[in-house]
This record gives C-alpha cells, sequence and structure tokens, in this order.
C-alpha cells in the first residue's frame, strides 16, 4: 500500500515498528538482524483497518444469534443462518428451555424481517416461546427490536404510550416492533448494557471483539460509539496494553450516548491516548437504517410507499451539535444511511465551514449509502471523506432493488467508483455487528458489487482489487486521521500485518473474500489465527 514501494520481500522490525522494506541486503544494512522466515510462503499486507465497527460485536455472543446469514464467532464456530421465521422461533425455544433462572430475560440479536416478505416477528409469536419470561430481539441494523408481551408490560409500554417509533396495531395495541432508540429505551432500562452499542463497560466484550477482529486479519478496530463511561475506559486502559490483545483501538465518543461535559471528557481521554488506545474521533448519528426503513429519503420516497424514515437527532441541531467539535480540531464522523439525511448534514457542514475554515478537517460521512452525483461534488468540495457501507450490496442489495429503493437508486448505492473519480477519500466498513467483521469481503463487495442471488448493482459503481485494497487500508486510516501510524508498510509506522495465504492482486478478483487469512503481525507480534 506504499506506491512508492510497492512490494518487497523483507521487513525489518524494532521496538514494534517498521525500520526497514526492501531484499535482505537492504534491510541488513542496519546491522546485525535475525531472519524469521515463517512467512516465506505466505503475502503480507499492511494489516487491515476497520473504520466503522462497534465493541458490541464481542458483547452479542452472550445472546441468542437468530440472524438470516450464517455469522462466525469469536471462537471461530460458524452459527447457521435462519431462513424462515419458524426456525428462528426454533432456535430460541432451544436457547430458552436451556436457561435456568427463571427471572433472567432471554435476549436474541441479527433479526432482520426484510428477509421475510410482509411477515413480521410479533409479541403474540415471542410468546409461544415464552409467555412469562421477558425477551427482547435486536435486528441487525440495531435500529429495531421485537419483544414479547412480558417484556412490554415490564417495560410499561402500553396502547398509551405516546413515543415515536413505537409500532402499533390496527387496534392501536403494540405490535412489539420497537423503532430507534428513544421506542428501545423502555426495554434497555430493563436489560441494562445488555445487547447495548456501547460495550465497553464489559471485559469480555472487549476480548471477543479483539478476537474476532484478528480472525478477519484486522489489526486496528474502532469502537465508533463509545460513551466514555469511567468503567469502560478502565476496561480500555486495562486491557489494551496487554501482550496478548490482538488490536489497536479507536474509540469514537458518541454525545447522544453521554452529553454531559462530553468536550472536555473526550480531551481528558485523548490525553491519555497510547500505542493500541486512541481516542478522537466523534461520532453522531443522524438518521435510522434503509432496510429498517428508518432512514431519511428525498423523494420519491420508500419504493414499497412505507412512510419516511425517522431524525435521530432533528437537523435544526446539527449546526450547534457539530460547531464545538469542530472548532477545537477534532474529527466528526456523521451516520447518514438517506440521501436527505446526507443532504442536511452537508447543509451544516456548508454552514460551519464557511463560518469557521478549517484545513485538513477530514470529518467523514459514515455509511452515506444513498448519496447522488451531485452531493458526491459537493461532498468533494467541502473536503469530506466517506466510509461506505459496501456489505449492504452483498446483504441487502436484493432486498434495495426491490423493496426499499427500486432499482434505480439501489444501482447507485454504495458509489465507490464515482467518489474516486471526484477524488473523495473513501474507506469501506462492516459495521460490526451489523454484518461480519470481514474488510477482505467488505473490499468483494466494492469490487464486484453482486448481491446475495448474483445480481449485479451499479457495475459503473465497481472499483479494481487495488483501490478496494487501499480502502481498507491506507484508506481506513486516513478518515481516522491514523495513516502516519497504520495503513502501509512504511519505515516508522508500527509492524502491524495482515498474514494471507493468497495474493489478492493475483488471483480471480471474485475469489478476494475467500482469501484465507493465516493470522496477523501487531508490533512485530505474530498472533496465529486458530485453525
Amino acid at each position: 500500500m506504499n506506491p512508492g514501494q510497492p512490494e518487497a520481500n523483507c521487513v525489518a522490525v524494532r521496538d514494534g515498528k517498521i525500520l526497514s522494506v526492501g531484499t535482505l541486503d537492504e534491510v541488513s544494512l542496519w546491522g546485525e538482524v535475525e531472519v524469521n522466515t515463517i512467512f516465506q510462503d505466505k503475502i503480507l499486507m499492511p494489516g487491515l483497518v476497520e473504520g466503522h465497527s462497534h465493541l458490541m460485536e464481542g458483547a452479542m455472543w452472550d445472546a441468542v444469534y437468530v440472524g438470516y446469514y450464517d455469522r462466525r464467532g469469536p471462537d471461530g464456530k460458524c452459527w447457521k443462518g435462519l431462513t424462515t421465521l419458524d426456525q428462528v422461533i426454533q432456535r430460541l425455544t432451544e436457547a430458552e428451555k436451556q436457561m435456568t433462572d427463571p427471572s433472567a430475560e432471554l435476549l436474541g440479536w441479527g433479526f432482520d424481517p426484510i428477509f421475510f416478505g410482509t411477515a413480521r416477528l410479533s409479541a403474540q409469536q415471542l410468546d409461544t416461546v415464552s409467555a412469562s419470561r421477558p425477551m427482547a430481539i435486536l435486528h441487525a441494523s440495531v435500529h429495531l427490536m421485537n419483544v414479547n408481551s412480558a417484556m412490554l408490560a415490564l417495560a410499561g409500554i402500553d396502547e398509551d404510550t405516546d413515543i415515536d417509533g413505537i409500532h402499533k396495531n390496527a387496534d392501536g395495541q403494540p405490535s412489539g416492533e420497537l423503532q430507534e432508540f428513544a421506542a428501545m429505551f423502555p426495554v434497555y432500562r430493563i436489560i441494562g448494557k445488555q445487547l447495548a452499542i456501547s460495550s465497553s463497560e464489559k471485559e469480555s466484550a472487549i476480548w471477543n471483539f479483539g478476537k474476532i477482529a484478528q480472525l478477519a486479519g484486522v489489526t486496528t478496530a474502532t469502537d465508533l460509539l463509545n460513551d466514555l463511561s469511567a468503567a469502560g475506559a478502565e476496561n480500555l486502559r486495562k486491557i489494551t496494553p496487554d501482550v496478548n490483545y490482538p488490536i489497536r483501538i479507536v474509540p469514537a465518543y458518541g454525545p447522544q450516548r453521554s452529553a454531559e461535559n462530553g468536550l472536555e471528557r473526550l480531551q481528558a481521554a485523548i490525553a491519555t491516548n497510547s500505542e493500541k488506545l486512541h481516542y478522537g474521533p466523534v461520532k453522531v448519528i443522524v438518521d435510522g437504517s434503509i432496510q429498517g426503513f428508518t432512514a431519511r429519503v428525498k423523494w420519491p420516497g420508500y419504493f414499497d410507499g412505507k412512510e419516511n424514515g425517522l431524525w435521530i437527532i432533528p437537523p435544526s441541531q446539527f449546526v450547534a451539535l457539530f460547531t464545538p467539535f469542530h472548532l477545537n480540531g477534532l474529527q466528526l464522523h456523521i451516520h447518514t444511511n438517506g440521501d436527505e439525511a446526507v443532504e442536511l448534514v452537508l447543509n451544516a457542514f456548508e454552514e460551519i465551514l464557511a463560518r469557521h475554515p478549517r484545513d485538513d478537517h477530514r470529518h467523514t460521512l459514515q455509511h452515506c449509502q444513498m448519496a447522488d452525483a451531485a452531493q458526491l461534488r459537493r461532498i468533494a468540495a467541502l473536503g469530506l471523506c466517506i466510509n461506505f457501507f459496501s456489505n449492504h450490496i452483498y446483504y441487502w442489495g436484493d432486498a434495495h432493488y426491490t423493496q426499499t429503493m427500486g432499482p434505480d437508486r439501489a444501482n447507485r448505492m454504495n458509489a465507490a467508483g464515482s467518489a474516486l473519480r471526484l477524488g473523495i477519500p473513501i474507506a469501506f466498513h462492516s459495521d460490526a455487528p451489523i454484518t461480519q467483521l470481514s474488510p477482505l469481503f467488505t473490499a468483494w463487495c466494492a469490487v464486484q458489487r453482486k448481491t446475495a442471488s448474483g445480481r449485479v448493482l451499479g457495475e459503473n459503481e465497481r472499483i479494481s482489487v487495488g483501490a478496494a485494497l487501499h480502502a481498507i487500508t491506507l484508506g481506513a486510516a486516513y478518515t481516522l486521521k491514523m495513516d502516519h501510524l497504520v495503513g502501509s508498510i512504511e519505515v516508522g509506522k508500527f509492524a502491524d500485518f495482515a498474514v494471507l495465504e493468497q495474493d489478492p492482486i493475483q488471483i480471480d478478483p471474485d475469489q478476494l473474500k475467500n482469501i484465507p487469512v493465516w493470522g496477523t503481525v501487531l508490533g512485530g507480534k505474530v498472533f496465529e489465527s486458530p485453525k
């Protein structure tokens, strides 16, 4: 990923950093070397950089996986996807039978009704698993949740509850589907930190997340919505320096999670940064998810006629919320799924940058899935970056084509080709736990743009393998303002490598997602993945 030196066959490491790159004779000029040939039949890339993920991926495995697609856990076990509602109910029933505490909640995650046509998971269906045990099933998007009648009663949600996002049946009774954070909040008061997007307060979640990332060849990963809690910060400061912890963590402060004295607390956290813990980014969520029909979209709206989505923050508050962080030299990462969300966030950034110009701000639009050509030109003019959610093309592309966006807009989703032609710095991400943390798969999605059924969405938005690999290494590092530390195999950077069994440049591009990851190297320490 260094254009000045695209390939080499030796890398010298000292004190956890890259000392020299070249031939054995060249790197030996530094003096006596210990030659390690463990990787002589492997391919080394820069350690992969996951620019949008959540420690929540590590916490989810305490709950029951009920997703549509197969999923690999922190122990390497593959959980089979569930392709019918009956299979979902069956797995939950099996899990409930194994529970010994009658008062404990049964929690699940990964569910997505969009794959089941018009069918929805109702409170009454969940009641067939248990009518007495409170249950909560978090959707794959983490923007929606289904609960049973016992949980509705425990959370105090009934026909008189007046909160946006509580879906009700024709008779006015809650159906059990809760849309977005305000509607889910009464349930989170019951289940506490379980299924919470900010999971640094659980040591096991931090360790599980590291294992999952390492299995995928990742050496630097974000926790892109962290509440800066004292307990969470202490856990991160304790665990990340451990020589056996395999990745560097980049927490992004989420003011929506914990607003009080947020700027001051973030600056204090930055002062504690270490080689493996790097505070700095700020994350703001302004709309919901496309497949959950809660993203904010422009005319002509959702393809199936559903009402427009929800604002997580009123647009009138964007400028006031963003400005203090901008003025203090911090970098904003803004969740914008729908094109209306993109439009109004761009309006806010235009106003802020006109009042307070700032070079190299690298504010980044996260997801930015529905941006059109005019919006991309504005993004380029404002000097913004984009971290595209290219996995959506595979996992939900068919649903976007037929249900949410329709053919025209589905074909322009995650328009990486257009962005690169405009010179916009880009990255790609998994948003784990929303999708499997696997940057090589994510890169494949951007190169091939194939849906799960094999349909190609927007052939002209395909990009080269080289560009895709850049986006999951140096490109992602650039969006985190860490490109001076990680993202390429260059002198002075951390000795972080992904160890691959095949050369991603030489193989058939369609096989990019299938390259086996032998393991990783972090600061010169080898981590072999369990086989």
